[in-house]
């Protein structure tokens, strides 16, 4: 079911998750216990570890934006891990491919996100590791009620698992069988696993200390040693349809940290908004913003065609740049003061047209040419997706369960610290269970392409450019805002939509979340096997028969999805009088907006 507060409430705390409501309990009941929003938001991370295995897990990923209490700017920590010293194309190629597989052992990269929610607790938390961990080794190890979407995903893979990657039948098939939707369920190894990093770190003295000294445990002893003993041996099934062994080893998990950043930003109105660098897909967000700023859209009818028509060849046009031009900067010389700039947003706005493009249109950057050429001929192959299993990222209740998604969180403190996180990777259904740790590896590496000269090339310590996007927003007035959805390559588009309705429609977060939503799969999909459907438009049957049909007659695809199944918003506001608000969607019954 879902619980969400009145959106005018004010209170002392506001969180809003895209997740099971355990963990939006744990994290109120740390901020009832006196931490911070960064203490409630590192609990919350490992419960949905445990509660919702087939959306994130330890050797994921994690992007998130946060701001302290009276901070000017948010920053960012990049979780994101880079793709190992063995991952060269070369390699790649020598297994046969031309296309890194959505799941298996040469999807993975570098896993990041602990050492992301240890970095931010150490900097930045007030309680000790073994206060957030608690909550989460407590339904490890005591059991949980098993979701429906979590049962039904394991019993599709049961045979898959039992036949391909039998590591994972100890933890997801205990006794042998599939758990029922609504049992208790426990996670006995991946509660071992965190009650010994809890007893490693608590062998030195010092909050700090002990942070650190878990990190060093992950990264470089135990849980690295383990992965790296199970992957020089292991060979197992992936997306493809082939039996391949990894690359991934424990010197690269040595090698690599968690970091801060400085987030993109731009001025919309009253708002600037801010996201992660172009090491993932938020600056489409930003663009999307520039070209709109303009258009008119402030005067459309929400719910009319113009509204959705033009919105949707904006981010066809953004999220073509996003293919062309996104990468890790750390690597390429990516062109971010061109993308963002008034200048090229005023280009990209006079190619809006009155009916659906049906082509990937990467903006004319002088010198990027053949960025944007390599796309363009990508993109119009057709992919061709092998036998194997768990590729991908579908989000919604319109697609398969078998497959990955995201969470999201939210959370202000009664301080005003707060923060935007979205963690994912190391679903159950990516990669098998890494034997004694009581979880899977991650497949974010299925992002890279196997082409050399590209920003998004496979080359070894360079970051994939994820979808995972979480955004913050300040108002000119003093307010706050974290704000974010899962969803994969539709995760800006549906936060697109939300903050124009709030920007321009209404300032009830609820109302802006409960409208109408809609998304388009004309872009090249970020997960395997990337394919593409020019000109498609999914969009809610609330919009009305008129509006369907006149986008129909201005030539989108358009798929009308069941009621109430798109996005997955959440959002948190702080005034800045101190007065708070969440809002969560009730779409799929499994987001929560909590306040008090």
């Amino acid at each position: 079911m879902t619980f969400t507060t009145r959106p005018e409430i004010a209170g002392t705390f506001g969180m809003a998750t895209s997740t099971h409501w355990i963990a939006s309990a744990v994290g109120m009941s740390l901020l009832e216990k006196g931490g911070n929003a960064f203490d409630a938001a590192v609990a919350m991370g490992f419960v949905l570890n445990v509660v919702e295995p087939h959306l994130n897990g330890p050797l994921g990923d994690l992007p998130l934006i946060f701001r302290p209490a009276g901070a000017e700017d948010a920053t960012v920590v990049c979780a994101q891990g880079v793709a190992p010293r063995g991952a060269t194309i070369a390699h790649y190629k020598a297994e046969g491919l031309d296309m890194i597989p959505g799941s298996g052992l040469l999807a993975t990269v570098v896993p990041g996100a602990f050492d992301g929610w240890m970095l931010l607790l150490r900097d930045h938390g007030s309680m000790s590791l073994r206060e957030v961990l608690e909550p989460a080794i407590h339904y490890a190890e005591a059991g949980h009620p098993m979701l429906p979407r979590v049962a039904n995903t394991i019993a599709g893979l049961a045979d898959f698992f039992h036949e391909e990657w039998p590591t994972s039948v100890p933890v997801w098939l205990p006794g042998g069988k599939a758990p029922e939707a609504g049992a208790l369920f426990t996670n006995p190894d991946l509660a071992a696993t965190w009650r010994r990093l809890v007893e490693e770190a608590e062998a030195v003295s010092g909050r700090e200390a002990q942070i650190d000294a878990a990190r060093r445990a992950f990264s470089q002893g135990f849980v690295a040693e383990a992965v790296d003993a199970w992957m020089r041996d292991a060979c197992v099934m992936d997306a493809a349809g082939g039996r391949r062994k990894g690359v991934l080893t424990g010197q690269d998990m040595a090698d690599w940290q968690a970091s801060y950043e400085k987030p993109l930003s731009v001025d919309y109105g009253d708002w600037t908004v801010y996201k992660t660098g172009v090491w993932g897909q938020g600056p489409s967000l930003l663009q999307s913003l520039r070209v709109l700023d303009g258009s008119g859209i402030a005067d459309m009818d929400p719910n009319g065609p113009d509204f959705v028509h033009t919105i949707t060849e904006v981010l066809k046009l953004s999220f073509a740049d996003r293919e062309a031009y996104y990468g890790d900067p750390d690597f390429s010389d990516i062109p971010v003061e061109t993308l963002l700039s008034k200048d090229y947003a005023a280009q990209r706005r006079a190619l809006i047209g009155a009916t659906a493009s049906l082509e990937q249109r990467p903006g004319a950057i002088p010198g990027y040419e053949a960025w944007a050429e390599a796309f363009i001929a990508r993109a119009g192959r057709r992919p061709v997706a092998g036998p194997g299993a768990g590729a991908g990222e579908p989000t919604m209740a319109h697609l398969t369960e078998k497959r990955g998604d995201t969470v999201h969180l939210d959370v202000i403190d009664k301080w005003g610290n707060m923060v935007s996180a979205t963690p994912s990777g190391g679903w159950l259904q990516s990669s098998p269970v890494v034997p004694g740790l009581g979880m899977p590896l991650n497949s974010r590496a299925q992002m890279f392409w196997l082409e050399e000269g590209l920003p998004t090339s496979l080359v070894p310590g360079r970051r994939p450019r994820t979808t995972l996007s979480p955004s913050m927003a300040s108002r000119a007035d003093g307010a706050w805002m974290p704000f974010g959805t899962p969803g994969g390559d539709q995760q800006d588009q549906w936060q697109l939509i939300f903050f124009l309705r709030l920007a321009h429609q209404t300032a009830n977060l609820q109302e802006a979340i409960d409208a109408p939503l809609f998304h388009t799969w004309h872009s090249q999909a970020s997960f395997y096997p990337r394919g593409t459907r020019p000109g498609h438009l999914m969009l809610e049957p609330s919009f009305g028969e008129a509006t369907i049909a006149e986008l129909r007659r201005r030539g989108h695809d358009v798929e009308v999805a069941e009621p109430w199944s798109v996005g997955r918003l959440t959002a948190a506001l702080r005034e800045a009088d101190g007065r708070m608000r969440a809002a969560a969607t009730p779409r799929l019954m499994q987001a929560y907006a909590i306040g008090r």
